[in-house]
Order: structure tokens, then sequence, then C-alpha cells
């Protein structure tokens, strides 16, 4: 993929004892006078890592408490700079209603007294989970005498590169800080004087509590070439997350040289049953379509069984909450004149709308309901709504997504609603990480040998 479709879509779219010092301040951050040429960019990148895993290491050795601490600082620093974070959300809204940014898009963008509270709540509640570093995995004591155990213990340096989503900047940082990592963070243009604010506020929250505030560093002041130095940045930076539409996605792993946990699109469906009852099917449909449409875990695709009796009043409800509806044409057959809807076609089935639209199918056997998931989902979400549990248990063994949810919205699909604290993402790989990714997910493990002078014969 060609560097400037990277810069297109990076624009637009085992626990050790615990540490009882004070750690040292950092250095202070990479001044935002922008050196020009490649060389002096990647110079400046490059020193970003490296004081990222100087202060990775001063993190790895923070206890809980410390940690935790550092944790209620930031979510205070929040609230007493609400106000300065507003107003750079504004800049940052009313520049992206002048470059004609979607509607799905600046809602993400946009921050209220009301996000920021969640985010100070969701600092609070990361606090109040267990610590996963220093967590045994597994562990015993082998014939020979020799104790093992594999433990938790932080990735290192992780870095993050999302779109116009300001809430991430807190929510990686965040679990980041929590997992006893340090975070390098691109978050765009789209949100870029919001992330300034958020970031100068992590960065001395942290220096309050004696933690480094370089545990906490952006990129954004070198634009797309900063963030595609830090995507080439292997062994300076551990893993890469990337957050965002399927384009950024692509575009970094296709094209980053540092390990990579793939966050995915949401192409997310939900299957009404022949049995499932009507009043059921209508306060989820509602809540999956219109209680926030344009994150990941909205649904966009609704599977009706033939024999099902609910189509009509959920399609009535949708519509009167403004959702257009893209019907099959035995769908717009079955639903009655009244209710309004648009053919669908191929690319309906195939689209992540993170809008007020939804694609409607009809389907005359679970079969066929998980033939067309497995044609057409990304792997993130699905459910059925459904009152026969062997059509419960097979939905839930035929379908091989992120999370598959039995009778309750898609919108749970959220680290916070799981009871993982903030997420990262919602990765839709197979490998290390699958579905919320947590505190968890942002550490790897590694092995403990202890012995009395074995030696191997």
């Amino acid at each position: 993929m060609t560097e400037a479709l990277i810069h297109k879509t990076a624009e637009n779219s085992g626990h050790t004892a615990a540490a009882t010092q004070p750690v040292e301040s950092s250095a202070a951050p990479v001044p935002a006078d922008i050196p020009l040429s490649s060389g002096d960019v990647e110079a400046a990148v490059h020193a970003i890592a490296d004081r990222s895993r100087h202060a990775a290491r001063r993190m790895a050795m923070a206890n809980r408490a410390w940690k935790d601490r550092a944790l209620r600082a930031v979510g205070t620093a929040l609230q007493e700079s609400t106000e300065s974070i507003l107003t750079a959300n504004a800049m940052d809204v009313a520049a992206g209603k002048a470059n004609g940014t979607s509607a799905a898009m600046l809602d993400r963008l946009t921050l209220t007294e009301t996000r920021i509270a969640g985010l100070v709540s969701a600092l609070e509640n990361l606090a109040n989970l267990p610590d996963p570093v220093g967590n045994v995995v597994r562990g015993q004591t082998l014939p020979n005498g020799l104790r093992l155990r594999q433990v938790n213990v932080p990735m290192g340096v992780v870095a993050a590169i999302y779109e116009a989503r300001p809430n991430v900047t807190v929510d990686i940082a965040g679990l980041a800080l929590k997992s006893g990592n340090a975070v390098i963070l691109r978050g765009g243009s789209a949100a870029q004087a919001t992330n300034e604010v958020l970031v100068r506020v992590l960065r001395e929250a942290l220096e309050s509590v004696g933690l480094p505030a370089d545990a906490v560093q952006t990129v954004d002041q070198y634009g797309r070439a900063g963030a595609n130095v830090l995507m080439k940045a292997r062994g300076r930076v551990d893993v890469l997350i990337p957050r965002g539409g399927r384009e950024l996605i692509q575009t970094v792993v296709t094209n980053s040289a540092v390990p990579v946990i793939e966050t995915g699109e949401g192409n997310v469906h939900i299957f009404i049953d022949e049995s499932a009852s009507e009043d059921m099917a209508v306060e989820i449909l509602l809540n999956a379509k219109t209680q926030r449409p344009s994150v990941c875990n909205t649904v966009e695709t609704l599977l009706v069984h033939s024999g099902s009796r609910v189509l009509p009043a959920v399609a009535a409800a949708l519509r009167k909450a403004g959702v257009r509806l893209h019907t099959d044409e035995r769908t717009r057959a079955a639903l009655p004149a009244s209710i309004e809807s648009e053919p669908a076609t191929d690319e309906d089935w195939a689209t992540e709308y993170m809008d007020l639209d939804l694609a409607v199918a009809m389907v005359d056997s679970l079969d066929e309901a998980v033939s067309h998931i497995r044609t057409w989902s990304t792997g993130h979400t699905e459910a059925i709504l459904t009152n026969d549990l062997s059509n419960a248990e097979r939905f839930i063994a035929e379908v091989d997504s992120a999370a598959v949810i039995v009778n309750a919205s898609t919108r749970f699909t959220d680290g916070g609603e799981l009871g993982l604290g903030a997420e990262v993402g919602i990765s839709t790989q197979k490998l290390h990480a699958r579905g919320p990714m947590g505190l968890t997910e942002l550490t790897t493990t590694k092995w403990i040998v202890q012995g009395e002078g074995q030696v191997r014969g």
C-alpha cells in the first residue's frame, strides 16, 4: 500500500518488588516546531520511543497502589481541566465541520461534560480492578524439584494509531499505566487540539504522583511522517494497536514492522429466530442500532426468520427512531406499505454504516442465517434472539466471531460493560487477544524457574 494512503488514513480518519522511591521527573515534551527533514523526524520519534522504553522500565517497577494513585490523579486532573479540554475540542469539531467530516466521525470526535465524566468514571473503575502484573497463569513443580511459574508482565512500550477519538487517548493511556506499560499516541489531525490538552493533563498528573511523564507521549507534532516512523520502530516499540476505520487499520497492518494487535471494524449482525418475542426484539434492536450508532458494536445487519411475526413491529419502531432500512425483496414484501425501505445490494451486506442505517434480510433457517454471517461478518459481534435453547447453543457453536451474544444488545461488546475497565479496542484477530482488549491483553508472560542447584542430565 502506498505511503500516500498511509498519510491519508492517518489524517482522516512477574511482578517485581514494589517501588518505594519517587521517580525522577522525565524529559520535557518534544517541542512543537516540527523538523522538516525525514531524517530529523525519524531521529525525534526514535528519541521519543527511547524515552518511553526508559519510562516503561520504571512503570514495570510500580506497585498497584502507586499506579492506582496515578489513575485517580489523572481523573481529578481531567475534571479540573474540563473547560480547557472542551475549548480545544470545540476547535477540532468546528474544523471537522468545515472540512465536511461525516456525522458519525463528528460524534466520535466530540467531547462533552458528560463524556469527560464518563472517562473519569472509567479511570476509577480501572483503579478498582486487580493488577494483572504478577498474576500466575500456571505453575508446577517438576519431578526434579524445579519450581515453574508463568506470570503476566508488562508489554513495555505500547503505541496506538487512531483517528478522531479523543476518548481513546485517555482510555489507552489509563490501561497502559495500570498494566505497567508506557504508551506512545498518534491521535490524528482531526483531534489534535483536544489531544494536545489531554496529553499535557496526563503527563502532569503522572509527575504529580512521582511517576515518569514520559510514560505518556505523542508523535502528533510530527504529523503523517511521525506515524510512518512509529510503524517502522521495531525494537523500540513492542506492540502497535490501530483503532479506526478499515482503511486505517489495514494500512497499519500492511505497513507496520512493529507487531500489531489488529482491531477490526464491526459489521455486526442480529438474527431474530422464529421463537423470539416481539417485545424483546423491539427493545434490543432499538438499543443496538440507535443508542449510539457511530460505534463499532452497533448492529448493521438484521436477519429475520421467515417464520417470525415480529418484523413489522421491529421495522416500525426502527423507522420511528429515524433508521433507514435497506431490505431484500422478501423483507419488503413482508412489510406494510406504510414502512419505507430501499432495496439492499451486496454492498449493504458488507457495509459498516456507523449511522442510522440498517440492512435487513429474511432467512428460512438458522443454517441460512449462519451462512449469511459467515459470508459477510467481520468477526466482531453477532447476536441471536431466541427462546429455543437448542438454537442458541448451535448459534454459539457455529458463529466464529470475537463475541457471540444471546438475547441481549450487541452494545455490550465493550470493555467497560463487560467489567474489563476501559478498553484499547475490540480485536477481531485470533492471536494473543480477541474481543474487548483490557488490562490482561496489554501484558505478555514470562517463565520463572527456581531451583536448588539442578543441572540437566
